[in-house]
């Protein structure tokens, strides 16, 4: 087999004939040429994709590098913040224990006790960092924690001194004011003695273990002695009743008021109002039911309300 390969021009004529062989080879060659041309179209056509696809890589590492540097700025600049909230409550309460020194040395100079037995001169530790970084603010929060923890000490300190200057006080004032004496009342007159009467309810024999002081209601009932209040509340028989501890045994009990002035655990002091008068509990009238108990004991209180004060 053959091929002719025939031209014809103008003024040219050519004419070639081909063997198998060689229309071959031309084709072969051919092939080979036209798949290197389409080789490199193909490669130059990648390029710019692969640049493409690395653009975005690099512009997205950048943008988690600048997060992340605003992230610790905001960290830091919470951190400032807390730490400058912490400086000022430590100034706060060191404020406030100068005031208790001032306090306390006030109430020892009262009390006449000598000044090497309470020391209030000593200053509460004291301070007040800068911070600038983030290793100065961890340095700046250890030291304000080792300054609270010293000022916890010294309020503990203080506050142990203060309850023993006001027992010393609380103890002089009672024992220079719990001598009992006089009447539980400012106005009014004596309507009902102690020991056996006519009940006034049911008209038969009764032990009356107090005396009544009658009055106008809303009157102002008042503690004959200084002492503790170990009972304010409603009770069977005596209504709205106020009782006072005034030691070494003896208590005092004003029963029937309208209305209760003090509470359970409060210091009173001879002369004090506590109640108004009224007619609460088993009462035909507006009076004070006054007792005084010894021992638990309800004793005559008359010899105590005609007993000269001290």
């Amino acid at each position: 087999m053959s091929l002719t390969l025939l031209y014809r021009g103008k003024n040219v004529r050519f004419s070639m004939r081909l063997n198998k062989l060689h229309w071959l080879s031309a084709v072969l060659v051919f092939a080979l040429i036209s798949g290197i041309v389409i080789h490199l179209i193909f490669s130059s056509g990648e390029q710019p994709t692969e640049q493409l696809d690395y653009l975005p890589i690099s512009a997205s590492l950048a943008q988690q590098t600048n997060d992340d540097s605003q992230a610790t700025n905001k960290l830091v600049t919470l951190k400032k913040q807390q730490l400058t909230a912490l400086t000022i409550k430590l100034a706060e309460l060191q404020s406030q224990v100068l005031r208790l020194n001032a306090l306390g040395e006030r109430l020892a100079d009262n009390a006449n006790i000598p000044q090497q037995e309470f020391n209030f001169q000593q200053a509460p530790p004291s301070g007040g960092p800068s911070a600038v970084d983030g290793e100065t603010i961890r340095k700046s929060f250890v030291q304000l924690l080792s300054e609270i923890s010293s000022l916890e000490a010294s309020l503990k300190h203080e506050e142990n001194q203060l309850q023993m200057l006001e027992s010393l006080n609380l103890g002089h004032h009672i024992e220079n004011t719990r001598y009992l004496s006089g009447r539980p009342i400012s106005k009014g007159w004596l309507s009902s003695y102690y020991g056996m009467r006519k009940d006034p309810f049911h008209g038969r024999p009764a032990m009356h273990k107090g005396i009544d002081f009658a009055g106008k209601e809303d009157g102002a009932i008042i503690a004959t002695a200084a002492g503790v209040v170990s009972w304010a509340d409603n009770r069977y028989g005596y209504g709205q009743l106020i009782e006072i501890n005034h030691g070494d045994g003896l208590k005092t009990r004003y029963g029937h008021n309208k209305k209760l002035l003090v509470n359970v655990g409060d210091v009173v002091t001879k002369g004090q109002v506590i109640a108004r008068m009224g007619s609460t509990g088993r009462s035909t009238g507006p009076h004070v039911h006054y007792e005084i108990l010894h021992n638990n004991k309800q004793i005559n209180p008359l010899k105590f309300v005609y007993r000269k004060a001290k």
